[in-house]
This record gives structure tokens, C-alpha cells and sequence, in this order.
């Protein structure tokens, strides 16, 4: 018996002192292998916290949009209008590409010309000088212009119409390219009905007698019934109407 006792004793001795402690090999609330080793209270990192650092940017408070990175908008400058090409510039007289018509003439090769009658004039035709280029270019005045018979072998003998007077010299008339220079030659302005010289049956064009040779002549025929009488020629024009009032002021030989 006596030995029974003495064991149990340190038994009830150690429950006693666990329990007054505390602690137990169970209880979470134990020092960890850190306080164990050191005696410092270790501080525990909540799970799925960010870490922090000193470089870390701010974060948004919850429930807040975070901010945004705005780049700086730079206006761009629209780039300098190039040339036309191709395409309808200024129109003829006053437009910004003038001042390079005034020292390029025409090349013949970018002109088309076409001559029609007006029915509401029948004594008058009314030419047209297309620039097909893809720039202004210039023209004289007006239109180098005879009439005469299309079967002879010599020429010296066609009729030159009367032409506007003071016009001084060049720069003449710029076309802007795909536009049209129009000029007016009245056959007949007195209307008379004096019969036509033997013969004068076409109409003789150079679109720019000051720089194209008589070699770019360019020849239309009258149609039947055509009379010819001192006639006259304008000035190139931009508009059909305003070609016909440069005609009627023609007063001396072209």
C-alpha cells in the first residue's frame, strides 16, 4: 500500500500545477517554437494580407474606384494642304495657285478645246479651253483666231477679228486645273446680211498665241449658213456671259 501511495502523489501534484498554469500540451494559447526559442511573443500576419514595403503605391480605400493614369492629350496640327493633283484648284482669275499659272504657260498637251455655237447668237461661237493639267497654268489673253477657207494651201489671207485694246503685257490668264477659260468670237456683230467672203467655211484656234506655235492650230468648221463680217473676239473669261461682254469691246486688230 505504501508503495502505491508514493507514486500516485507526484501524479496529482503535476494535474495540479497544469491546471493552476494553464497550459497544457493542447492549448493553442502556448508559447510557439519562436516564444520557445527566444521568449519573445511572436506577432502572427493575417492570412491573405498584402505584405507591405516602402515603395508600395497607395491602395484605394474598399468600396472606392482606384485612381486612373491619365496621359496628356497633344493636339496635333493638321498637316500643310499639298499641290492638287489632279483634282480642280483655284478657279481661273483670283485663285491661290495664280501666281504659278502667271509664269507657266499652258503646255497644249493638258488643253482641250472645243468651239460650239450659241442658239441664242447665232453669229456667235463660244470656245472653250479646258486645262486637264494638274496645275494652274497660264494663257494669253485670248485665243490666237482666224477665219478662212479650209481648202487653201495659203493661209495669209484669213480673216483676224477685232480684239479688246489696252490690255498691257503679260502675266494674262490663269486656268485653274479642270477648269475652263471660255472666249466669244461674234461672226457677224453688225448682223448685216452681206454675203461671206468665197470660200470662209472654218475657224482657226491657238489657245495661246504668245507661247504656242501656229503648228497647235486647232481648226473648227463654221456649219452652213455662216456669215462673216468684221467680226470680233474677247477676252478669255471665266463664265460664257461675261466672255460675250469682253467681245462686244473689241476695237482694234488682234
Amino acid at each position: 500500500m505504501s508503495a502505491r501511495r508514493t507514486l500516485l502523489v507526484p501524479a496529482a501534484l503535476v494535474g495540479v500545477l497544469l491546471a493552476v498554469s494553464g497550459c497544457g500540451p493542447d492549448d493553442p494559447s502556448g508559447p510557439g517554437p519562436a516564444q520557445a526559442a527566444t521568449g519573445t511573443p511572436a506577432v502572427a500576419t493575417p492570412t491573405g494580407a498584402p505584405a507591405s514595403s516602402p515603395t508600395s503605391a497607395p491602395t484605394a480605400a474598399p468600396g472606392t474606384a482606384a485612381p486612373k493614369t491619365t496621359t496628356p492629350t497633344v493636339p496635333t496640327t493638321p498637316a500643310a494642304d499639298a499641290p492638287p493633283t489632279g483634282a480642280a484648284a483655284a478657279p481661273a482669275g483670283g485663285g491661290a495657285d495664280d501666281s504659278y499659272a502667271y509664269t507657266h504657260p499652258c503646255d497644249t498637251k493638258d488643253l482641250t478645246i472645243r468651239v460650239t455655237a450659241r442658239p441664242e447668237a447665232p453669229s456667235q461661237r463660244v470656245i472653250e479651253v479646258r486645262n486637264q493639267g494638274a496645275r494652274s497654268c497660264g494663257l494669253s489673253y485670248f485665243p490666237l483666231v482666224s477665219v478662212g477657207d479650209s481648202h487653201a494651201a495659203d493661209r495669209s489671207k484669213d480673216l483676224r477679228p477685232l480684239v479688246p485694246g489696252g490690255l498691257g503685257g503679260p502675266p494674262a490668264y490663269p486656268v485653274g486645273a479642270g477648269r475652263t477659260a471660255f472666249a466669244v468670237i461674234d461672226l457677224n456683230p453688225g448682223g448685216g446680211s452681206a454675203a461671206t467672203a468665197a470660200g470662209v467655211d472654218e475657224l482657226n484656234v491657238v489657245a495661246d498665241g504668245d507661247h504656242m506655235p501656229t503648228g497647235e492650230t486647232r481648226n473648227f468648221p463654221l456649219g452652213p449658213g455662216a456669215k462673216v463680217r468684221a467680226p470680233k473676239l474677247g477676252l478669255y473669261r471665266a463664265t460664257v456671259a461675261d466672255a460675250v461682254a469682253s467681245a462686244a469691246t473689241a476695237d482694234q486688230r488682234q
